[in-house]
């Protein structure tokens, strides 16, 4: 979804410093009972108020005009505070609420009884949706095995995920190649052919095709840990061979046909990458130990392949062990203000794996999203969810809510754009997945939500972070949900003719929707 890779920002300063610095701030802060100077040229962009600056117009900088904002600036004493705090610190450090920290706490009324353990950390790579669908997949096979701990190969994932994306990337080049090297369909495509990111139904087409595996069978190697130099390798190689194939489909009227020992050789070079940074994978179909001990110390051995691993998550015992959840029903809900509700979404070229299906999504609002949360965990199952999770984010503390940062209390300016308006304008965008595993209901109400992330146990509470219900709907745009947890008018809307986007003018949210 987002270009960045997701993870928490470094820490700041002393919790007693930043504190005592917003104290001062919030001190200063004069309760006035007329307009003040700022808020008379204030564009109001939500709500009733809405006021034009005065003054003329003008097309350049007016450097007497900039000297003179500084003045009327610094005559205001919060205004230097806030230039001795602000400029030498992390905003987030010095204008966070400590209100919201206190009431933001690890405490809820509905939680699901296995939330699977260790915290996984995706480290310096984008492969937050591995993580956070491995982490819903383990779950059932926790609760079948009787485990006290358990986690995945999401590296093996990763590796089949990086070739198929190569095989996908080199068929769009051959697919338009009647469309010119500098027109935004083709730049578009060449701009990530590999990123790290991904999203549900890749990694449903992952597990249907190449199984899965535990993770100390495939553990993550380093450039799987840190995967951007191998993701540049391989995104260098891809866009030579993108030109070479457009040059040798113009010289044949049977495009296809006449680059498939080229394209051989190609995947063939990928593939030597992969194997040389991440490690030669098991084969699908080949046969695996594994070996554990469950949470009694009672010793278990399986023989399997990865393709009979995961078909486990779809068999009777696995299902009737997940409260009647089959793994491989889910299906995505997302909310896009902008677009009708009740419509299929889908982007044109946006996918991993050729002959297999695409992203697809069913539009709703948020209350039908929450509301299927809220079914789902308390039938102890987990959701899969996507969201900007930059936004208004404690990382240290684990707390995602509006009201942690006060912006205005800093820099004396609001922000008003809705979240359509924050998606038209690239404002905003799913950047990242994570897993639902409880919520706090107060009057039937969710007010706010646990969340399990995949950035290691020393960002938030060991792992853990806090989610208000405003923050979600605000920046939460998708949740991935068993069909049991909705009407069958949604249900019923996979069925429909989807809304489609072709990926070069697919809006924000689904142009750019790789979590990372």
């Amino acid at each position: 979804m987002g270009a960045g890779i997701s993870k928490a920002p470094p820490a700041g300063p002393a919790v007693q410093d930043q504190e005592q610095l917003a104290e001062r701030l919030q001190a200063l802060e004069v309760k006035e009972t007329t307009p003040h100077e700022s808020d008379r040229d204030y564009v109001y962009v939500n709500g009733d108020a809405k006021q034009r600056p005065a003054g003329k117009y003008s097309p350049t900088v007016s450097i007497s005009a900039a000297e003179q904002w500084e003045k009327e600036l610094l005559q205001d004493p919060k205004n230097r505070l806030a230039l001795a705090a602000l400029s030498s610190n992390q905003i987030q450090n010095i204008l966070t609420q400590r209100s919201v920290n206190i009431s933001d706490t690890q405490n809820f009324n509905v939680k699901i009884s296995l939330e699977g353990s260790p915290i996984t950390n995706q480290r310096s790579s984008g492969r937050c949706w591995l993580f956070a669908a491995t982490n819903v997949f383990r779950v059932p096979i926790m609760k079948k095995y009787n485990l006290k701990e358990f986690e995945l190969s999401q590296a093996y994932l990763f590796f089949w995920d990086k070739l198929e994306k190569a095989n996908y990337f080199l068929e769009q080049i051959l697919d338009t190649v009647e469309e010119p090297l500098d027109g935004r369909l083709v730049q578009q495509l060449l701009s990530s052919p590999v990123g790290d990111g991904g999203q549900w139904d890749m990694v449903a087409n992952l597990v249907e095709k190449y199984g899965l595996v535990p993770h100390h069978l495939y553990p993550d190697s380093f450039n799987a840990m840190n995967s951007s130099a191998m993701s540049s390798l391989i995104t260098t190689k891809l866009r030579e061979n993108a030109l070479e194939l457009r040059k040798l489909a113009g010289e044949s009227g049977d495009v296809k046909s006449s680059v498939g020992g080229a394209k051989d050789k190609m995947m063939r070079e990928i593939h030597l990458i992969l194997t040389l940074m991440l490690g030669p994978p098991p084969n699908p179909n080949g046969e695996i130990t594994w070996e554990y001990y469950d949470k009694d110390e009672k010793f278990g051995s399986l023989k399997t392949t990865p393709l009979k691993f995961a078909a486990e998550l779809s068999s009777k015992a696995t299902v009737h062990a997940n409260a009647g959840s089959d793994i491989h029903e889910l299906f995505s809900l997302v909310n896009d203000p902008r677009n009708p509700y009740g419509d299929q979404l889908r982007v044109s070229r946006l996918g991993n794996i050729i002959g297999m299906r695409g992203t697809r999504y069913v539009n709703v609002d948020m209350s039908t999203i929450k509301k299927a949360c809220i079914g789902m965990l308390k039938e102890d199952l987990p959701v899969f969810f996507g969201s900007d999770v930059g936004k208004f984010l404690q990382s240290s503390a684990g707390i995602m809510d509006i009201d942690a940062i006060d912006y205005e209390l800093g820099f004396n300016i609001r922000f008003g754009l809705s979240k359509a308006q924050r998606l038209m304008t690239g404002e905003s965008q799913m950047t990242h997945a994570m897993v639902l595993t409880g919520v706090h209901v107060v009057d039937d109400k969710p007010v706010r939500w646990r969340v399990q992330n995949s950035w290691g146990d020393t960002a938030g509470t060991k792992g853990w972070f806090v989610m208000s219900d405003a923050w979600m709907d605000q920046f939460v745009y998708q949740a991935v949900i068993d069909p049991r947890f909705v009407s069958s008018d949604v249900r019923d809307v996979l069925k429909k003719e989807p809304r489609m986007y072709v990926a070069a003018h697919a809006p924000i949210l689904f142009g750019n929707i790789m979590l990372m």
